[in-house]
């Protein structure tokens, strides 16, 4: 196990009624921008419950951050708070609307000419307005770390960035907001869930015992609840379960004292940013294209996978991780995603676009081991139709 260090601040406010518990919260604050999606929280009472929390707070609002959250949609936001003087920023939706939330605390603070340099070329987030967030899907993981996945649609791109202070200073999740949730979206979120745990845990053993069983207990915990939600959409303590198992699946627990990968996320980026289909069907699509080209230098982890998670015990190793490839893309679609870029009408020259944007960002190395090349990367999506 590698050396490392922890830390997580991020207060989880979780249970039945909590988003009342946010007045209390944001005592400190004195004028707050509270950011949302396209309205969905207007027609399941969130927005009025949240606005009653709000009361004899000096607010305004910014609502239309969309799915894989734009730049140019978010420095509408930037601009807005800048005028109002803003001193929290109080993000009440999805991934996508806490990403996008977190791009707007740091801009707010950029004190350089275009804050897209903070994810483009990296540079150090310095400052950034103090978030929260209320949790409307459970998926990404964002209600409890530091990192967001921004595109620029103007450009084509698609990039994450992270920063200690774009933490949430609190996150409440009440699990009875998914019951009105499109079936859909309960599957996008298991997706995501799952594949966050499996970047950081498919990669090469590293002899850290308690990094691959809690990874191997949440992929079961994902499993078992994300089947039993779509079976009951109002299965309280199933909800309860996956919401809870998508936040701790990407707050930095798993990651420490181990490689990461990483790779299918980056290649879906890409693909989402050409074709505007929803990240978790691009992590569905390649995941396993990843596992099959990567079978022989992942086997360790693949076979404690294949036996800890899916329970294939047979005396023949390989056996058992090629089953466990299989099921994997198999669960993919019980849940409603389909796993095949043939499946979303991308045509196969498409791999050649992907494959020239991965080089014109200079993803070339990706990986644990900085191996998987655009060549290789052509190869994992040729798999996947």
């Amino acid at each position: 196990m590698r050396d490392f260090e922890f830390y997580n601040p991020v207060k989880i406010i979780f249970g039945k009624n909590k988003i009342a518990n946010i007045a209390e919260e944001l005592k400190l604050y004195n004028k707050i921008m509270f950011t949302y999606g396209k309205g969905s929280i207007k027609r399941n009472g969130i927005y009025e419950r949240v606005v009653s929390a709000l009361e004899g707070k000096d607010f305004i609002e910014f609502g239309g951050i969309e799915p894989n959250p734009s730049y140019e949609t978010l420095m509408k936001a930037v601009k807005l708070g800048k005028e109002n003087g803003v001193d929290f920023l109080l993000a009440v939706g999805g991934g996508s609307v806490i990403d996008g939330t977190k791009f707007i605390a740091a801009a707010i603070k950029y004190s350089g000419d275009d804050p897209w340099d903070m994810i483009a070329k990296g540079e150090k987030v310095l400052d950034a307005v103090p978030l929260g967030s209320v949790l409307t899907i459970p998926a990404t993981g964002s209600e409890m770390n530091g990192g967001a996945v921004i595109s620029r649609k103007s450009v084509g791109d698609k990039i994450s960035f992270k920063s200690y202070l774009l933490m949430p200073k609190f996150s409440v999740l009440e699990p009875e907001v998914m019951y009105s949730l499109p079936d859909i979206q309960i599957a996008n979120g298991i997706v995501d869930a799952f594949v966050h745990v499996m970047e950081q845990y498919l990669t090469y053993p590293m002899n850290a015992d308690l990094q691959d069983e809690w990874s191997a207990a949440l992929l079961r915990v994902i499993i078992k609840n994300g089947r039993a939600v779509l079976q009951d959409r109002q299965d309280y303590d199933a909800n309860s379960n996956l919401m809870w198992a998508a936040a701790m699946g990407l707050n930095g627990l798993l990651a420490k004292g181990v490689v990461e990968d990483w790779s299918t996320h980056v290649i879906g980026h890409e693909i989402t940013a050409l074709y505007n289909i929803d990240h978790a069907q691009t992590l569905a699509i390649v995941l396993p294209g990843v596992m099959r080209t990567q079978k022989e230098k992942k086997f360790g982890k693949l076979l404690h996978y294949a036996k800890n998670v899916w329970g294939f015990n047979s005396e023949n190793d390989d056996e058992n991780v090629e089953k466990a490839i299989l099921k994997t893309e198999e669960f993919f679609n019980e849940v409603g995603i389909k796993t095949k870029l043939s499946d979303y009408n991308i045509p196969r020259e498409a791999i050649d676009a992907i494959c020239k944007n991965l080089e014109k960002k200079n993803f070339v190395k990706l990986g644990e081991n900085r191996d998987i090349s655009p060549e290789v990367v052509k190869a994992i999506l040729e798999l996947r139709f």
